[in-house]
């Protein structure tokens, strides 16, 4: 079976944001009765939620149907719940990095710093901003529990997986706190950068989601076994992906400045590569270049990373890492539907541009 458009398949993506908004809707009444300044905090999550590839409500629901779960709205509701955790994890991201923008518009501190700005309240816009974006990150992820457990599944299967679903959530804040560790290390070995992108992001996007369906669907352990490696190699993959497009990325595609990891210093895979290929005097001035008291001459950074073979090696990993994905997949015992779209989710993950 070919697919070509793995995102429109039994219409997840579109399903899941179907969900997504009409959960923010139920919300809205009882955020309302507090105060309508509080209600009013919906507004730019709606806007921040809409669209994107739903990446993990996809490879949740794709976990569920490999391992014999039949398609339902009870499962699209469970997907939909990881939608807040990613929503949380990007929020509280975009603080910790101060980044400007998110998916082409303000990040949420910026937009409740200008709302601070604006009506010329009390106090440093930017530290309202930061403070009312991680309450609102806090909030979507008690809503991602509420949603998931309320999702209308059996309580066995519940259970089944609230058990990966709680390592999931720990093992993504892990990641968060090495992604910051390493930066204040200054790390510049290639181990360290890819142990980040394992646990902040391989897991979590796509490993941790597969799992999580599969054992809501109590998967036969050969099935999980097979997702679980074809989830963390084509979850690597998409990160390393993730670190040249933050780096060569076009904005009007990407939705971020272009070079904008470069500018917050993140300490990638591809940094690593290329501070071990550099010679001493000009690794020192890529690693002082990326230091958050510099004033991050991107062009220039780019270039000393041109300099290098590093781009070609992190394609190479790419390539070997989707190999190694789709060599977990045929020899696994799935739904042929599912193991097709899962398939194509190769393709599309590792050779997208946003």
């Amino acid at each position: 079976m070919e697919i070509t458009q793995p995102w429109d398949v039994a219409q997840v993506r579109d399903r899941v944001g179907k969900r997504v908004n009409e959960f923010l809707a139920q919300q809205r009444p009882l955020l309302d009765d507090i105060g309508p300044e509080v209600g009013a905090m919906v507004d730019p999550l709606t806007e921040f939620l809409a669209g994107g590839k739903r990446l993990r409500a996809m490879f949740l629901y794709w976990g569920w149907r490999a391992a014999g779960g039949a398609d339902g709205e009870e499962v699209i509701a469970a997907a939909a719940a990881l939608e807040f955790l990613q929503a949380c994890a990007l929020i509280h991201d975009d603080v910790m990095d101060r980044s400007d923008s998110r998916r082409g518009r303000p990040a949420m501190h910026r937009q409740f710093a200008a709302l601070h700005d604006h009506a010329d309240w009390a106090g440093d816009p930017a530290d309202f901003g930061a403070a009312a974006a991680v309450l609102v990150g806090d909030l979507c992820l008690s809503w991602a529990d509420e949603l998931l457990l309320g999702s209308g599944l059996p309580d066995p299967a519940l259970r089944r997986g609230k058990q990966v679903y709680d390592v999931m959530r720990t093992e993504l804040m892990a990641g968060q706190y090495l992604d910051v560790l390493e930066q204040a290390r200054r790390n510049t070995a290639v181990a360290p950068a890819l142990r980040v992108a394992q646990y902040k992001s391989a897991k979590y996007t796509i490993e941790r989601p597969l799992h999580l369906g599969a054992a809501m669907a109590a998967a036969d352990p050969a099935v999980t076994a097979a997702l679980r490696e074809y989830g963390l190699s084509l979850g690597v993959a998409f990160q390393l992906r993730d670190d040249l497009l933050g780096v060569y990325g076009d904005p009007r595609e990407t939705g971020k400045p272009a070079g904008d990891d470069l500018r917050e210093g993140k300490r990638t895979v591809l940094v690593a590569l290329a501070l071990t290929d550099l010679p001493p005097d000009l690794r020192a001035e890529l690693a002082d270049g990326l230091d958050p008291a510099s004033a991050h001459d991107v062009p220039r950074l780019r270039h000393l990373l041109d300099t290098t073979t590093a781009r070609q090696q992190v394609e190479q990993m790419i390539t070997d890492y989707a190999a190694t994905a789709r060599t977990a997949l045929a020899a696994a015992p799935l739904d042929p539907e599912a193991a097709a779209v899962l398939d194509a989710l190769i393709g599309a993950a590792t050779r997208r541009v946003s």
